[in-house]
């Protein structure tokens, strides 16, 4: 497996997103022993990047990854995101990005990640409330302590950012970019290479749509989170398996799957981006494990770069994104 950069931390160019294998998704919580091993798996393709959340369950599938990882801890890179509990109330969502929540959200995690340190430290979504400045300024503090190594900011807007590395570096972005999620390249990707901060897309696969397993929502479980997101809807739906269709059109070329494709494409887009696609199966992983050696060839990458953009938004309420 290749690696990418993030700032100054070194990943696997493909990490694993654990979110599913807990919440939010068809079967999550369902199989903790294939999860597991679908972990194991990762580590032996030489996936070293592993990214979970204290709001996956919550607080499970961090205690999930702490429990896989065991002795192999040293040998892999752990992300993990506060700032959407209210540790100072009474343990609800919500977001708050003060000092005492990020040193309360810490303590947490090393203790269900069963670890001394945490690698890449996300605030999960920005608090309007509290200035930047504070949380990075909390978050500094942690790296000066050993809690964590490096920290990241997910769905912030640039001049958040900016602000954000003016306290101290900021290691990593993590925002939706896929071949179905294009706004990234507009603002954000411009910022962080400016600044040397990585990349990290989260949904690289449309949240499974890019895969062309997802025809119908009607394949999905009741409580699937996908049910309720503007581009599954009915017409949406319709009009956005025409991106799923060209992709397919490209593997078929290229003898392989659309999942690898789509990762292809992601991983083709520079070498301080590292894709996350979620999964907790060990037949997936090792599917996408694979996009590791597709090389799309310049027309193949301008045929999907020009690709119409989806239909719908990327969650029905858009409001916590890009603060």
């Amino acid at each position: 497996m290749k690696h990418a950069t993030l700032g100054t931390l070194d990943v696997s160019r493909l990490g694993l997103g654990c979110m599913g294998m807990s919440a939010f998704y068809s079967g999550a919580g369902t199989d903790e022993a294939e999860s597991i091993r679908t972990i194991h798996r990762a580590i032996d393709l030489g996936i070293s990047f592993f990214d979970t959340a204290e709001i996956y369950g919550p607080y499970v599938n961090e205690e999930l990854l702490g429990k896989a990882l065991g002795d192999r801890r040293d040998d892999v890179v752990v992300a993990t995101k506060f700032g959407t509990i209210l540790h100072r109330g009474d343990g609800s969502r919500g977001l708050d990005g003060s000092a005492e929540n990020v040193r309360l959200s810490v303590e947490g995690s090393l203790k269900r990640l069963g670890t001394d340190h945490i690698d890449l430290y996300y605030q999960h979504r920005m608090d309007p409330g509290v200035p930047i400045e504070e949380t990075a300024g909390a978050l500094a503090e942690l790296i000066a302590a050993g809690k964590i190594g490096h920290y990241g900011l997910s769905e912030a807007a640039p001049e958040t950012i900016r602000r954000a590395h003016a306290v101290h570096p900021v290691t990593a972005v993590q925002t939706e970019y896929s071949l179905w999620s294009r706004d990234p390249e507009a603002e954000i990707l411009p910022v962080l290479r400016e600044l040397g901060i990585g990349f990290v897309p989260y949904s690289p696969l449309g949240r499974g749509f890019l895969t062309g397993a997802i025809r119908s929502v009607d394949q999905l479980d009741a409580s699937d989170f996908r049910r309720s997101n503007p581009r599954f809807e009915g017409e949406n739906l319709d009009a956005n398996l025409r991106i799923v269709d060209a992709v397919e059109q490209v593997a078929a070329e290229v003898d392989a799957t659309p999942a690898q494709v789509a990762l292809a494409w992601l991983l083709a887009q520079g070498d301080d981006i590292a894709p996350i696609p979620g999964t907790k199966r060990v037949s997936r992983i090792e599917e996408n494990a694979g996009a590791d050696a597709v090389e799309l060839t310049a027309a193949q990458l301008s045929t999907l770069s020009d690709l119409p953009a989806p239909v719908g938004d990327r969650y029905a309420d858009m409001t916590p994104l890009n603060r």
